[in-house]
């Protein structure tokens, strides 16, 4: 059995505590939190352990070297550290197992949605990876319960639209494990795990996987202290998100205001490149406000981008607006084919766009 430790992250949130020194050596008792990892490991009879490090990586490398010599190390760098998180961590690792020709590793991909990604081609591409790694893949399942020890995530079942039935796909044999269970008057009995129609399977059905090691994204919703206030949404799917229109970005219950980034109920992905094209438009829209006109500038078309590293130097750039239409830059398509993961997306995003978030980005020019 190989171990796997993700260290790479920058730690903001102990800042500055962690300003030299990454997180994973700070002590807890008499002893590092890396050390901690390391002896559980051992515990659990692991010797052989694969590293992802980003920050301050160096120092890393030398406290495992000083007081974990008896384990055997693979070093992975994650040179996106600042931008990216764990799955993209685990996604080296995979990588990297995959290169190394490694069978005993199994990786699973398990979601509520029906899809991987929602606009194409990028979903295409993602499924050819996930193949590629041999991911086996199940839509329509939402995780109920996690019992950390018995090491068991149970998910239910979901509909999925127009009467589709493939739940389960890329394991055919069933590599995940998956066991399904129902309660019936008391008594617990074994449901096979197929791809039947929702009607079909028992009420209450759980299917459980085992798993070694768990990464999960939580629910998202707007910060506690905002959905109490006039300008969240009180009722509907959006309850507690601020309520704005979709293209002005104003809000709906206060016409002086306006939204932006992950806070708003604006129907699409929340992320940086999102609040680049949204902050124009709110400009425009507060100018008119200020000279007495209304704020009927409809500038923001549901744009956003999600940069999808999937090896340790390819990457494709989701680019897309509002119901998921592909948006991609028109200057940019002109030379490379940002639906396919390449090399040069790869750099462009380790170097590129780093350049133009803070040297165009915070400073306000409009591109």
């Amino acid at each position: 059995m190989i171990g796997i430790v993700l260290i790479a992250g920058v730690s903001r949130r102990l800042y500055p505590i962690t300003k030299e020194i990454p997180k994973c050596l700070l002590e807890i008792g008499d002893m590092t939190i890396l050390d901690h990892q390391f002896n559980a490991l051992r515990t659990c009879g692991i010797t052989e352990v694969v590293v992802v490090m980003g920050y301050r990586r160096e120092q890393i490398i030398d406290a495992i070297k000083t007081g974990h010599s008896d384990m055997k190390v693979h070093y992975l760098i994650n040179h996106q550290f600042f931008s990216t998180n764990t799955a993209y961590s685990l996604l080296l690792a995979a990588d990297y197992f995959n290169r190394q020709g490694r069978k005993d590793i199994h990786v699973g991909f398990a979601t509520p949605g029906t899809v991987i990604f929602g606009t194409q081609p990028f979903r295409d591409e993602l499924k050819r990876y996930l193949h590629k790694y041999d991911i086996s893949q199940r839509y329509g399942y939402k995780l109920v319960k996690i019992d950390g020890e018995k090491k068991e995530a149970h998910y239910v079942r979901l509909p999925l639209p127009d009467g589709r039935t493939d739940y389960i796909q890329n394991d055919e044999r069933n590599a995940a494990g998956c066991i399904g269970y129902v309660w019936e008057e008391g008594q617990q009995y074994v449901v096979k795990e197929e791809n039947n129609h929702i009607d079909e399977l028992r009420k209450g059905t759980h299917f459980v996987f085992k798993y070694d090691m768990l990464h999960l994204a939580p629910p998202q919703s707007a910060p506690d202290w905002f959905q109490k206030t006039k300008l969240a949404n009180q009722e509907g799917v959006d309850k507690g998100w601020m309520g704005v229109d979709a293209h002005t970005l104003q809000s709906r219950y206060y016409q002086n205001v306006f939204g932006v980034g992950d806070v708003t109920d604006a129907p699409t992905a929340r992320t940086g490149a999102a609040i680049r094209k949204q902050a124009p438009t709110i400009v425009e829209n507060l100018l008119k406000i200020m000279d007495g006109n209304a704020a009927d500038y409809e500038g923001y078309d549901g744009y956003s981008s999600c940069p999808l590293v999937v090896a340790h130097n390819r990457m494709l750039l989701a680019e897309f607006k509002y119901d998921g239409v592909r948006s991609s830059d028109p200057l940019l398509s002109k030379f490379l084919d940002t639906g396919k993961a390449s090399y040069a997306m790869w750099i462009m995003k380790r170097y590129g766009l780093p350049f133009l978030y803070w040297n165009a980005m915070l400073k306000g020019y409009k591109f």
